[in-house]
């Protein structure tokens, strides 16, 4: 790839008089009813009603971020060389040729959309609204926006006053989920007439396999689609968007092209695809969000799923084999067909975001609201759990969890809040925007019952990702800490399920550094600073969030130093006691610290990325690079020390019999000693001496 094409990416960065063309946020991004609003007008207005914020703040350190990220990524494009693009090219090649061979043209799938939900429920509850641009929400943040509302550039997740800013008539309603879960029943139930497995990804959106009723039926699936369609309609009041296409990934995409109240059918054709696939921006693609954008165009020239394979030798120089290969996926316009699996639940949690305070009364409030939430969906699912997690979002947009696995399984509101209140009490004083409940490891989870089967312990997802590493020689920057982790989060979503099932890396931007998962031990982890701004529904299910609470922190070389301390290789091993041998167990521990530290000592290669695991945290980020240290100093030393407990354990055992067998053979040695006939007993020796005087 020339220069002229890195630097194209550049012309987009904005004018220095127009400091507002380089602020990226998500609110310029175009959602259905969103297509003739000024963009440079709602970015100039988010600009000034953030600016001097601790939002703004946080969105400018996310921003560096990002363009670290791809002057990092340019300067890894420049180092290659023609042998080694050429090596790449026919690397992806290859992958492409292989993923070819996996297409599935045999299934139609369905992806139904219901326009606006939330606006739409309420707008159906009060007539009076029809007509008006309306939010569900509140000045703080908006959940959703009514197409009307749209039109001025107002759209869910953005903060309630910009929203007034953008449209001064904006009529806010309050949200209601009681009526919404209602409402999302009613249309549950015509899903499943037409698939009895079908997948629900939130209260308003759903997956259906239509492929042996279009059979069965023998009808096309455009016919279903409105069939279905003019159901919702007539059991709800409510009217929604269809998508059809041969996996779940283009359904998807479809059900965006015609809304509101639309459809639109892919054929099950492999030229059709290609040819829909070629034109379509990346971004129209789930889990392409800002940030990846942002990379792919500004690193590669990537704008269309058809770049993507183009470029497709650079894509697998600098990503992992996972990434890669979710890119090249995407450029065939290939996707999952077949049903998902079950899979068991594993934590149910519920969590608010609010105008920042920091009144003890308030939050204690809010606190007791979630622990009658949280109780009443144990209750209605039959569980109790013993794992309860608090997350915490600052005003300054720093995400803190905190964790206490109890004795005994709790499920009802008061125990709950008992426990949860002790967790806060620990965090005050403090300011917060958020706060929410989790509650994990239930009564089910125990010895015998069926686990599931795709979650990774920590072992496999080290060892897995160290392989990515390895396939093919790559760099294995950005894409090696985010192959395993794939989370699905929409303002409008309720049920947190495997993005990956459906179409990739659904919701969640892929390369967006607020997303990216750190490490995972029993519920400790180190959480990511930089948060990202706070939707009302953004589901606590995600396991990344969770933090550890490690003692103060020592610096780097004071703890590398104590690691290395004990050097064993000039001891002399000889032991003649049990205590001599523990020592020699204490040293041996020691020297495999030493070595494993030595070989695997945590570094930031380029100044940027962790040589241990391969996050990313630049220079600035000196708490985030602390902590993230701590928590591989906290991991290894956890492991030593389960190690060095087996190893004395083994060795007392081994030592105790050797004492045993020592001690008997002694005695035996004692009975059985036979008497040296040369020397003369004591009594004899004076009566003969007796007999000489």
């Amino acid at each position: 790839m020339g220069e002229k094409e890195i630097e194209k990416g550049d012309s987009s960065s904005g004018d220095s008089a127009r400091p507002w063309q380089s602020y990226h946020t998500v609110y310029t991004n175009a959602k259905p009813g969103m297509d003739g609003v000024d963009k440079e007008k709602v970015q100039r207005i988010v600009y000034e009603m953030s600016k001097g914020s601790k939002y703004f703040e946080n969105e400018q350190r996310k921003e560096a971020f990002t363009r670290q990220k791809i002057e990092s990524m340019r300067a890894q494009c420049a180092k290659l060389t023609a042998a080694d693009i050429s090596h790449y090219q026919t690397m992806a090649n290859k992958q492409i040729s292989e993923l070819e061979g996996t297409r599935d043209l045999s299934r139609v799938w369905l992806h139904v959309d219901m326009d606006a939900f939330y606006a739409a429920v309420e707008t159906l509850s009060n007539p009076l609204l029809k007509g008006k641009p309306m939010a569900v929400g509140s000045m703080s943040m908006i959940s959703t926006a009514n197409y009307e509302a749209r039109r001025f550039g107002v759209r869910a997740a953005m903060p309630g006053f910009i929203a007034r800013k953008l449209c001064p008539e904006l009529i806010f309603v309050p949200t209601d989920f009681k009526k919404y879960t209602y409402f999302s029943d009613l249309t549950r139930k015509v899903f499943h007439k037409y698939d009895p497995n079908f997948m629900a990804t939130s209260l308003d959106e759903a997956f259906l396999d239509i492929t042996d009723i279009c059979k069965e039926r023998v009808i096309n699936s455009g016919e279903i689609a409105e069939e279905l369609r003019t159901t919702v309609y007539e059991e709800t009041g409510l009217t929604c968007s269809a998508g059809v296409g041969p996996n779940r990934l283009l359904a998807k995409v479809c059900s965006d092209i015609n809304k509101p109240n639309g459809q639109f059918v892919l054929p099950n054709d492999w030229m059709a695809v290609m040819t829909f696939i070629s034109s379509l921006p990346i971004r129209k693609i789930g889990g392409i969000g800002k940030v990846t954008e942002h990379i792919l165009r500004d690193v590669f020239g990537i704008n269309t799923c058809e770049d993507m394979l183009q470029k497709g030798g650079f894509v697998c120089a600098l990503f992992s084999h996972s990434t890669a290969e979710f890119f090249l996926s995407v450029g065939l316009g290939l996707g999952k067909t077949d049903t998902p699996q079950v899979k068991l639940r594993k934590s149910i949690s519920n969590e608010r975001t609010f105008a920042a305070t920091g009144d003890e009364a308030l939050l204690h409030q809010k606190l007791c609201d979630l622990a009658d939430m949280l109780s009443a969906d144990m209750q209605k699912e039959g569980l109790s759990g013993r794992t309860l997690t608090l997350k915490l979002k600052t005003s300054s947009f720093e995400v803190r969890t905190r964790a206490m696995t109890l004795q005994q399984y709790i499920c009802s509101s008061e125990d709950i809040l008992k426990y949860a209140s002790n967790l806060l009490k620990a965090e005050l004083p403090v300011s917060l925007r958020l706060i929410g409940l989790r509650l994990s490891q239930f009564n089910e989870d125990k010895v015998g019952a069926p686990s599931d089967t795709t979650q990774k312990t920590l072992t496999d997802f080290l060892l897995s990702r160290d392989t990515s590493r390895k396939l093919g020689g790559r760099n294995g920057s950005l894409g090696a800490i985010i192959d395993d982790h794939r989370f699905m989060n929409d303002t409008e979503t309720d049920f947190p399920i495997d993005s990956h099932e459906i179409y990739g890396y659904n919701g969640k931007d892929l390369l967006d550094s607020n997303h990216l998962p750190y490490l995972n031990d029993n519920n400790h982890a180190i959480s990511n600073k930089a948060g990202e701004m706070g939707k009302i529904h953004e589901p606590l299910n995600n396991e990344t969030a969770n933090e550890t609470n490690l003692p103060e922190p020592k610096s780097h070389q004071n703890a590398v130093s104590e690691l290395l301390e004990a050097d064993s290789s000039s001891v002399p091993f000889t032991c003649s006691s049990l205590d001599e041998e523990n020592k020699r167990a204490n040293l041996l521990d020691d020297e495999a610290v030493s070595t494993s530290n030595q070989s695997e000592l945590l570094m930031w290669v380029n100044d940027y990325k962790c040589s241990l695991c391969g996050i990313e945290l630049p220079p600035s980020f000196v708490e985030e690079r602390q902590e993230h240290f701590d928590f591989h100093l906290a991991e290894r030393l956890q492991k030593e020390e389960s190690l060095y407990d087996t190893r004395t354990i083994k060795q007392r055992h081994r030592f105790s019999q050797k004492d045993n067998v020592a001690s008997q053979s002694k005695r035996k040695k004692q009975k059985t000693c036979p008497k040296d006939k040369g020397r003369i007993p004591i009594d004899a020796f004076f009566v003969k001496s007796s007999k000489n005087f």
